[in-house]
Formats: structure tokens, sequence, C-alpha cells
């Protein structure tokens, strides 16, 4: 008998004398030790967050980028975040830190960042700044950095890239050979690290890159890049562009509809040779790219893992390379879904005063919504979570916030989150918000009350008592349009609510600047709801003056209100 038939019959005589109630039992363990791990869940009608079993709604916030490299820098801020109602904060793990020397780890600053989140009873998200960061190679270690030749770097038809506001920097080339290589190499060891270490899953998700994409150009004029841009476009992603024909995005079938729809043939047969074209190429290249990291790093620990885009095109930033040209844009959605299947959610850097709009083109089907930056906007927040079901909301530069308001809405949230996530999944969860007639009639139909924005002493006031409209012809522009950048907080005084339907009578409403009234159905009992100590607890029974004898209840503009309210009907 020859040797490996030999080590075959021995492997199975061992399998025959385990037994089968052995080979089950250890089969039912790995399942179970799956299951623990933090991962998605589709649930009804919501993707959600699972954790320890049960649905999480990530109340975040992301602390500035250099912040987590410094232990005694982070000390005073971990007790900031929890007292101002966080669960979750999002963090970093720095290549440069972690692999200063080639082959050589440290992984003390992701420690830190695990140990104390969770003596602050906090979960991590951890950004992987490995390649990447806002399209530069700043994270990137010094072995790295000083050898081009290993690691060439991205080349415009200028020379280097350029940032829209004149800053010229060093970008690492997504078609270096050995770059992906290195970079997947300390992405697995730190992945590996973080499973034998983080026993209570402190780490809940991982964003893998920062901003990828491409300044200064709409693709990379690197000789590899000019090889890469002759070849034939691949078949995945052609099959997936002709599976998805009717309802790619109007960027990308425009794009391919100039060429006719081709089947085959180069990037330029297929797309053009315009921006768009460009643009297409460099958004394969990144996503394959974020893809074999994903699927790297999940091979140690599987993770949930999502990358975040710079958006584009937004203000004066139009064009592809004007705003990181490649990156996963909403025009680009497409495209990434094809290219990175693996990973779990594409998301935006959030600072556009089209909120809704964004919101919108990216919480798809195949694309749970998480907004891991934005600035502070209290109905936002209200708005992403009620009406979208979003996985979380993260102001950026929690460290340097303080903001009253914030603190107030994630200490309401997260006392209602086991309400609103075990009704999301019914689809019994939505939210109002001022400027949105659609949310209003979606509200009224649903609950049969009628719905304004304002108190009492604004809607009530007699017409006499009115200030009249302003007659111009000149669009007025909210303050929500004046959107702020990096941690700043935005002036958002608009009326907003999450709501929340118990029963078919039965709604939690959680909001500020509302006023309801009977219409089609009736009020029956409106019960004041208090948050004390985490937890949502009955308050007063509001009736008489306090509901115009049960005709109407306000939330009012200059607080955070829960209410529980009964409708009837007399026909």
């Amino acid at each position: 008998m020859s040797n490996h038939k030999l080590l075959l019959g021995c492997i199975l005589g061992i399998a025959s004398c385990i037994g089968p109630a052995v080979i089950a039992q250890t089969s039912s363990a790995q399942t179970q030790a799956k299951a623990s791990i933090p991962h998605l869940e589709k649930r009804g009608q919501a993707t959600q967050l699972i954790v320890a079993g049960k649905p999480w709604l990530m109340l975040s916030g992301e602390l500035h980028n250099s912040s987590p490299s410094n232990a005694e820098y982070m000390r005073p801020i971990w007790k900031k975040l929890a007292d101002m109602n966080l669960n979750t904060v999002i963090g970093a793990a720095s290549w440069e830190l972690i692999e200063p020397e080639e082959g050589h780890f440290d992984f003390s600053s992701v420690d830190m960042q695990i140990t104390e989140a969770h003596k602050h009873g906090l979960k991590l998200v951890l950004i992987w700044f490995g390649i990447w960061k806002s399209t530069s190679g700043s994270y990137a270690p010094m072995w790295v950095k000083t050898d081009p030749a290993r690691f060439p770097m991205v080349q415009t038809s200028s020379g280097h890239q350029k940032m829209p506001f004149g800053v010229s920097f060093e970008g690492i080339s997504v078609f270096g050979k050995d770059i992906l290589a290195s970079d997947a190499k300390a992405f697995r060891a730190l992945m590996r690290h973080i499973r034998a270490t983080d026993t209570d899953h402190t780490v809940l998700i991982m964003q893998v890159e920062n901003e990828t994409g491409m300044f200064g150009d709409n693709r990379d004029r690197s000789p590899l890049a000019e090889e890469a841009w002759s070849k034939p476009v691949p078949p995945e992603l052609l099959s997936y562009l002709a599976d998805h024909k009717a309802n790619l995005t109007p960027a990308l079938s425009r794009a391919w509809g100039s060429q006719g729809f081709q089947t085959k043939g180069t990037w330029a047969d297929v797309f053009g040779k315009d921006a768009t074209a460009g643009e297409i190429f460099m958004a394969w290249h990144f996503a394959r790219a974020i893809e074999f990291l994903t699927e790297t790093g999940k091979s140690e620990l599987a993770l949930p893992m999502y990358t975040n885009g710079w958006l584009g095109p937004v203000a004066n930033m139009i064009e592809p390379g004007q705003y990181p040209s490649g990156g996963p844009v909403a025009g680009m959605l497409d495209i990434w879904r094809a290219a990175a299947p693996k990973v779990d959610m594409l998301s935006p850097n959030l600072y556009s005063p089209d909120f809704q709009g964004i919101c919108a083109q990216y919480a798809r089907p195949d694309n749970p919504l998480f907004i891991p930056e934005t600035y502070v906007s209290v109905p936002n927040l209200f708005w992403a979570i009620g009406h979208h079901a979003a996985l979380g909301y993260s102001p950026f530069g929690i460290d340097n916030i303080s903001s009253e308001a914030l603190g107030s809405a994630y200490k309401t949230l997260g006392a209602l989150a086991p309400l609103i996530l075990s009704h999301q999944s019914e689809g019994e969860v939505m939210a109002v918000l001022q400027g949105n007639d659609a949310s209003v009639k979606e509200f009224e139909d649903a609950t049969g009350l009628s719905l304004k924005f304002g108190d009492v002493a604004s809607v009530m006031a007699p017409p006499s008592a009115k200030k009249p409209a302003e007659k111009s012809d000149e669009k007025k522009i909210p303050a929500t349009d004046q959107a702020p950048v990096f941690g700043q907080t935005a002036k958002d005084d608009r009326g907003f609510a999450i709501v929340i339907r118990t029963k078919p009578n039965q709604f939690i409403i959680a909001g500020s600047g509302i006023l309801i009234r009977s219409s089609k159905a009736k009020i029956g009992t409106v019960d004041e709801i208090l948050i004390e100590r985490g937890q949502p607890i009955p308050g007063r029974r509001l009736n008489g003056d306090e509901t115009f004898s049960g005709n109407l209840f306000t939330l009012d503009v200059d607080q955070l209100a829960v209410r529980k309210i009964t409708t009837y009907s007399l026909q």
C-alpha cells in the first residue's frame, strides 16, 4: 500500500472511531463560535448588526485620525465619550505603528484602544489605515515610503497627485505588484491578533483602508496602469453589467451606453476614453484591492468589514480626480459591488448638505447604510436610523466635540434601541423630518393623525398674529445647507421624530419640534416616557391642559421628548 493511501486509511479509521456524535458536537461548537462573532444578519426588512446574539445600534463617534496613537492623549477622552452616551467609538489601526519594520509587529496601540473601550463600556470599530488614507500613502511605514522601486507611486498626466486645495503628495499605485501583498500580510497579522486577544468581542467591525481613489487625474498613468488599461475588461464585470443593466447607476449606464453596450473589449472599447471611463477603470481596480484585503482579514476573523468614500461630484469638485477618482462614490457603487462582494458595506463620509439624498443612494438592498463620518445633526441622525434602518451614525472628531444635543439624542436612542431594532425588522419604524413632505404623509397614513412642525404657540396662533410670509424670488437656504466639516456642529432647528408602531393603534414617538392632533383617528391616551439609567420608564399620563382635552400634544422645540400614544376611531 502506498504511503498516501495508508495515511488516508488512518484518517478514515480515526474518524470512524470518533463517531458521528462527536463530529456533530464539533461542528455545532464551530457554528456557535462563528455565531458569537459580531456579524450582519438580515432580519425581516432590515439588515442588522448582531452582537452577542442581539441587534446592536451603533451610537458612535469617530476619533481624529491621530488621537489613538497615544495612550496618554486618549486617557481623559474615554470617559468623555461614555459620558456623551456613545456605545461605540471608531478608532484606528495604523500600519506605520503596527509594522514599523518589515516583519516586526507592534500591536500596543490597538491593544490600548480595546482595553480602554472595554473598561468604559464601549464597543470599537477600527479603521485599517494601510495603503490609502484620503488617497495618500501617509500611513504606510517608512520602509514602504522610501522604496518606490518596489512600491511604485501613482502618476498623473501632470506628475503627482494634487488635492483640490493645492497640496501635492505621493500616492501608492494600486497596480504595484508587491504593495497589496505587503499590506495584506500586515492586515492578516492584525486580525489574527484581534482574534487571539479580543475574546470579549469589543471590536465589532473593521474599516478597510480610508477614502480610496486618486486626485489630480481620472486614472493612474504609470506604466503598470497603462498596461492594465490596454487589457480586456474582466468578464465578471461584463457579466454583472448585463445582469443589472436595467438598474445600473446613471453614470455607469451612460458610459457603457455611449459605446453601444459592448460585451467585450478593452476598457476604452467598452467605456470610452473620457473621465468617467477612467473613473470606472480605477474603481474596478481599487475595489478588487479592497476585496482582496477583506478576504485576507476575514480568513483570520470574519468580522463585518466596510470601506468608506469621499463623496463626489460635490460643490466645486465635479470631475473625477477633483474628488478621489475610483473611490466608492454613488455613481460607482455598481462597479464596487461587482468587484467587492465580500465587502459588507460601502459607506459615505457624509458632509454634503443633501444628507437625505445621499442616504437614499447608499441605502440599497445590497448595501446596508452606515455613516462612519459626518457632522453633528440630531435631525439627520433620527432620519438615518428611522427611515433607512442605518446601522449607525458617527460624527467625526468626537474627541473634540461637546454637544448636549448629541448626548441627549444618544441617551434617548440608546434606551429605545431594543424597541427600534425589534420593530425595524417588521417595517414598523419610520421617521418624520421637517422639509420632507413624503415623511409627513407616511406618518399620517400610518397613524391617522395629522402632524405639524413647531409648537403650540406657532401652530395655534390666530391668523392675525402670524407673521406674513416673506415674498422673494430668492431660494431660502436652510441652516443645514451650510454643511460644516471635521467635527463641527450644525445649527439644525428642524422638527424631527422617530415613530415606532408597537401595536396597530399604539405608537412610541421620540422627537422635537412637532405638534400632533386628531384627524382621521382620535387621540386616546398620551403617556410621558422618561429615560433614567439608560432605560425608558413611565412618566405622567398626560390629559386636560397638556393635550387640549385629548385633541393634540406637542414635542417641544427646545428639548427631545418621548411619548406613548394610543389612538381610536368612532367609525
